[in-house]
């Protein structure tokens, strides 16, 4: 059984009115990663939705717009991927989807072949959480029309270093 990792597909990252509004571009991946939710879950592939879920008073707001506040609107995953039932919620506080959180446990008891990753920032969230796959020794698949960023040349630099450093396949 493969996982798709989504990433930080949140209201705050993907809408116009959001904190961490991550551009008009990192609109065009939405149906993207729609579509591999959809052809994951008829394949058998779990997918986990790994969400920002910050206290309002959290220290990451010393270096970013507070965002993603637990139980806001900003910190819902935005309308066109919603989860189902079936589907697992990682909620984090930092960059990487491990600190912190049940994931490493999750895909332990998964056990995937590989973990395909999409969502935003790609520099951020989504790099930080590939390193993390790689150290743990998963094989990862990178979409590349599945992942944005705000800084288009961060985007760039994140793609090739989870390619030439972590071992990732980007595709």
């Amino acid at each position: 059984m493969d996982v798709l990792l989504v990433v930080d597909m949140l209201r705050d990252f993907m809408t116009k009115e959001g904190a961490l509004y991550c551009g008009d571009d990192a609109g065009g991946i939405i149906p993207f990663i729609r579509k591999k939710i959809d052809d994951c879950r008829k394949s058998g592939c779990r997918v986990v939705y790994v969400c920002d879920s910050h206290r309002p008073d959290d220290k990451e707001f010393r270096m970013f717009a507070p965002h993603c506040v637990k139980g806001t609107r900003g910190a819902e995953i935005i309308d066109e991927l919603k989860p189902e039932a079936d589907d697992i919620i990682i909620e984090k506080t930092r960059f990487s989807a491990f600190y912190g959180t049940g994931l490493d446990e999750t895909l332990k008891e998964l056990a995937p072949e590989t973990v395909f990753v999409a969502g935003v920032c790609t520099s951020i969230c989504v790099m930080d959480t590939v390193g993390d796959l790689r150290n743990r020794d998963y094989r990862v698949v990178v979409y590349k029309d599945g992942v944005a960023d705000f800084d288009p040349q961060a985007h760039e630099f994140a793609l090739k270093r989870m390619a030439d450093v972590y071992g990732a396949e980007v595709a």
